[in-house]
């Protein structure tokens, strides 16, 4: 009398599906069952094709284990114990539950009978998979960062906005070519964010709605996230990066996730590295490094100044710290029977925000008084000419000699050079005979590739340093400023005061009746107390 049972069979990767080995397993349990008395009908043959074995959610091992529940086998055929699992402890979990619904394991690669040594065997074999799992995973970590410092593109998971993605061939390695049509509108984009000063919000309707720029896919609407991630990418300034994210455990179950009814991994991808772990691919750049930087400095400023639930907004919003414990301070009200009374309060002096009671004793100061007193300071800076004009004159000669960027456009120049000295000597080589048509066929691509790249960081580079003039330039007409400031400073709302207030100053340090206000600018000797 036959039995009923079920196969299941399960490959991981793309290169197992291409050479048919998820096909050779089912044939080999397919004969066995012939052989020993199994019946194994057609919709019971279940693979999982691609998936890895760490996992326990994959589809026809789900298909499996309902059947399983449902009392409709006596036997579920596996070609190895790797094949179910290459987690030990994933096996032995499917064993029990497979023998609790009274269904027999087999495995055409372990011992069937069920001595204690046949079931050891059957151990080792399940941590000698999980091992050879860790191994390869640290394999291919190991080898994917020892290309990411030599620079290979083909380490990184895919061509950003603006990229495209050129595969590698036997003549040329792989690189990101510019796709100009994308490429002006990411240039568009930083110009937008950092000099127009639109808040991502306003770029990505722009996108969406003024100027009806598809996305990649064309299938999706621009969103906030998609914008935001694309200012925070260093591989539009010539340095795409491996490494910047990393695998940790999940902490909690998302709305999105328990409305699905899914089984979350265990881990959750996309949290970010410290910047000094990343390992940064040169690529060709589509934006400069000071433009890249200040849109850095933006999304900074944006996440230390951003209203929130604010409901009115106030003019030291973010910029106001206790020099006792180091916390920020915050906006909160009292009411007498004439009129509402603001004060900014230390977090640290909150009593239900700490487990021990507040850490500090600084009393809360009067807005009112306090954002006057800083207004002022803030006016009598930018009415000193002398002072302004120093500071536009010392970054003006910072900016025309940058160090940093003189150094990058010398190491450009000369590495072209070599790259040029390389090409001439290969072609000299194939003239003399030294070298074959196909040896040059090999080589070629790859210097005209990399030289090409090497160009166009150099053109960035000088655009770079024409936009610094011009800006500076630019800067000669705050004495124009000054005076129509003079004439409205009284009049301005609170957000103009705010943009012209969070461009001098720092930071705010409150202490008891001490406030040090730190300034963008450098004073000179005798200006006043700050």
């Amino acid at each position: 009398m036959t039995q009923p049972a079920a196969i299941y069979a399960r490959v991981s990767s793309d290169r197992q599906k291409e050479q048919h080995t998820i096909a050779s397993q089912t044939a080999a349990l397919q004969a066995y069952a012939q052989t020993h008395g199994y019946t194994v009908p057609p919709e019971w043959v279940f693979e999982d094709e691609g998936y890895s074995g760490a996992l326990l959610v994959r589809p026809g091992l789900e298909a499996l284990r309902d059947l399983a529940a449902a009392g409709q086998i006596q036997a579920a055929l596996v070609y190895a114990p790797d094949r179910l699992s290459r987690k030990y402890a994933y096996q032995v979990l499917l064993a029990e539950e497979l023998q609790r619904c009274g269904v027999a394991l087999v495995f055409l690669q372990a011992p069937a009978s069920a001595t204690p040594e046949d079931h050891l065997l059957l151990q080792f074999q399940g941590m000698i998979a999980e091992y050879e799992r860790a191994q390869i995973a640290e394999r291919s970590r190991r080898g994917k960062r020892h290309r990411a410092t030599q620079g290979a593109v083909s380490v990184l998971a895919g061509a950003p906005y603006g990229y495209r993605y050129v595969r590698k061939t036997d003549t040329s390695a792989a690189a990101y070519e510019i796709y100009e049509a994308e490429a002006a509108v990411v240039r568009q984009i930083f110009a937008r964010y950092t000099e127009r000063g639109d808040s991502i919000n306003a770029i990505a309707r722009w996108l969406n709605d003024a100027a009806q720029i598809p996305t990649r896919t064309g299938t999706a609407r621009w969103e906030r996230s998609t914008v935001w991630g694309l200012l925070r990418n260093p591989a539009y300034a010539g340095h795409a990066c491996y490494g910047k994210t990393a695998a940790h455990p999940r902490q909690r179950l998302t709305r999105p996730l328990r409305q699905r009814g899914a089984c979350p991994s265990p881990t959750a991808a996309g949290w970010e590295r410290p910047r000094a772990d990343w390992i940064p691919i040169p690529v060709p750049a589509l934006v400069s490094e000071p433009i890249f930087a200040r849109a850095q400095e933006r999304l900074q400023e944006n996440k230390r100044f951003a209203p929130r639930r604010t409901i009115a907004p106030t003019l030291l919003q973010g910029m106001l710290v206790c020099r006792r414990c180091g916390y920020g301070l915050y906006r909160t009200s009292t009411r007498t029977s004439q009129q509402q009374l603001h004060y900014y309060r230390c977090l640290g002096s909150d009593r239900y925000r700490h487990l021990k009671g507040p850490v500090c004793t600084n009393r809360p100061i009067r807005q009112d008084a306090l954002d006057a007193r800083v207004w002022t300071e803030v006016l009598r800076v930018l009415d000193d000419p002398a002072l302004i004009d120093a500071e536009i004159a010392r970054r003006r000669a910072v900016a025309r000699s940058a160090a940093p960027r003189r150094t990058r456009t010398a190491e450009l120049q000369r590495e072209l050079a070599r790259l040029d000295k390389s090409s001439e000597r290969l072609l000299s080589a194939y003239q003399d005979g030294l070298a074959t048509l196909e040896q040059l066929r090999q080589r070629m691509p790859d210097l005209q590739q990399q030289t090409r790249a090497i160009a166009a960081e150099l053109h960035t580079l000088e655009v770079a340093t024409v936009d610094d003039a011009h800006y500076l330039q630019l800067a000669e007409t705050l004495s124009g400023f000054r005076a129509k400031l003079r004439v409205r400073a009284e009049t301005l709302d609170i957000r103009e005061r705010q943009q012209i207030l969070r461009l001098v100053v720092k930071e705010v340090l409150v202490d008891g009746d001490t406030i040090t206000i730190r300034h963008s600018i450098p004073l000179r000797a005798g200006t006043g107390p700050s």
